[in-house]
Order: C-alpha cells, then structure tokens, then sequence
C-alpha cells in the first residue's frame, strides 16, 4: 500500500491560517501595550515632552492617591455583575426552556435596545431618574417621597446604570448554556422522582456554570473600567477609575500617570478574574463544559 506524500507546504498551513489573527493582535494589542508600559515610565510634562526614565514611582503614586477609586470601581463592578446574573439567568432560563419557538423573538427584543448607543441609553436613565423627572416627580407631588429624595449622583444610580447596560453580556452566555441542556437529563431526573428545585439545582444550575462563568467575565470587566455610567449618573463621590484616567488623559494631560492607572486596574482585573476562576473551580467549569 503507497503512502501518499504531504505537500511541502501541508505542514505550514495551518500557521499561515492564524497568521492574520496573530499579526492583527501584535499590531493592535501587543503594540500598544509596549507603547503604554513605556509611557508609564517616563517623566516630563505636556510642555517640555516626555522621556524615558524609568521611573517605576509613577505606579506607587497613582495608587496611594487614587486606591479608593479603584477599589469602588471593583465593588461597583462586582455589584453590577452580581445584580445581572441575578436578573439575567431567569430571563435565559425562561426564554431557554418556556419561550418555545419565538426564543429568537424575546432574543430579539432583549437586545433591541442596544441598537441605540451606549450613551444615549445612559442619557436616558438621567432624565428617567431626575429629582423632578418623569418618575420621581409625580412620586413627590402625591407625598409618596419626600422633596430632597434623589438617586441621582448615589452609587445606586452608577450600579443600576452599569447592571442595564451590561445585562445582554451576562443573558447571552447563560442562554447559549442552557439550550445546550440535553431535555432527556431533565426526562431522567424527573423519572428518579426528583423535584423541579432539586432538578434545578442539581442538574440545570451545575450545566449551566460554563456560561455562567463567562457571563460573569463579559460583565465584571468592562463595567469595572466603565465611565460614562459614572460620569452620567454618578457625582463626586461615586467617581470610578475610569473617569481618573480619563481626566488624567485629557484634562490634565499626564500621560504617564493615566497609563499607569491604566496597568493598575488591568491588573486588579486580573487578578480579580484569577481568585474568581480559582473559587468556582475553572476546571471543573470546563469539564461539565466538555460534557
């Protein structure tokens, strides 16, 4: 029996077939971050210029005088992702398994709103919950609430900003999980005289983790560096990361200190992401994945 013979370029091509994703990730990530890490450490101001010192301060710096921005914008973060999965999961779970055919109208309608920009959206939840708008106004005219009450400029309003507009990244993922559920674990666990609470929390909830665990992911990091929500509905006091480092960017205009922050929150992400991957157990996340 003859061997067929490879080609000679059989072994290389499926290197040349992620070489555009590799190239387009070197020249719009991995470049801009050497150019960051190297903005971080340099000294100088707008003026005169900036040049490479090294000076790796800039990071203690930013820390010690920005620490409680930074770790309100990992709570709010975390309260908006805890606040979504608390709400997204029964809309997956009903569109998943009581929507029936029209899964991919209620699909629809859940992400219609996001056809709309991201700050306009946020716009409209400040005029919604303005002192005397069109929900809290009528509420103080019938002595419901009283005159100084506001939501506005609190961390409710930032926290229930960020949980609305991030919603479609924890529903999504969850949703895909459990369509994924085979219907005859359900037939199997009810023919062992299980309940609808014991189906759920033994069978549904546990396959439904992988997508659950990536909803989480999707949700907690952007709305963690997230600073229109802040800057829309929030005030002084809920100011978040992502508003210093914006302010430090274009207002003040101190390059190294905003990249620093910048490198200082990816790395509390990080490690955020880690400590939560290690507590649900990634691998066993995976596993029931594979399954």
């Amino acid at each position: 029996m003859t061997r067929r013979r490879r080609r000679p370029g059989a072994a290389l091509a499926p290197y040349l077939l992620v070489l555009p994703g590799w190239l387009w990730l070197a020249a719009f990530f991995v470049t801009p971050v050497i150019v960051m890490v190297s903005l971080s450490l340099q000294t100088g101001d707008f003026i005169d210029g900036f040049r490479q010192t090294f000076h790796f301060g800039t990071y203690a710096h930013v820390v010690e005088t920005y620490h409680v921005q930074l770790v309100r914008s990992l709570l709010y973060g975390a309260a908006a992702t805890a606040g979504c999965a608390l709400v997204g999961y029964p809309v997956a779970y009903w569109i998943a398994f009581r929507a029936g055919r029209h899964k991919s109208v209620f699909l629809f309608l859940l992400l219609l709103p996001f056809f709309v920009s991201f700050v306009i959206r946020t716009q409209s939840w400040n005029v919604v919950l303005a002192d005397n708008g069109i929900l809290l106004g009528p509420l103080k005219h019938l002595g419901l609430l009283p005159e100084g009450f506001h939501v506005l400029a609190t961390p409710y309003a930032v926290i229930g900003g960020l949980t609305y507009n991030f919603l479609p990244f924890m529903v999504l993922p969850v949703y895909v999980a459990l369509e994924r559920v085979d219907a005859r674990v359900l037939e199997a666990s009810t023919d062992l005289y299980a309940s609808r609470a014991q189906t759920f929390w033994r069978v549904v909830l546990p396959l439904s983790l992988p997508g659950v665990f990536a909803g989480v992911l999707l949700t907690f990091v952007p709305a963690s560096a997230d600073y229109v929500n802040a800057g829309i509905l929030g005030g002084p006091s809920t100011t978040m990361i992502g508003n210093i480092i914006q302010t430090e960017y274009f207002t003040n205009l101190d390059y190294p200190a905003a990249a620093a922050l910048s490198f200082v929150l990816m790395g509390a992400l990080l490690l955020a992401v880690f400590a939560y991957a290690r507590a649900l157990g990634t691998d066993d996340v995976l596993e029931v994945a594979a399954r």
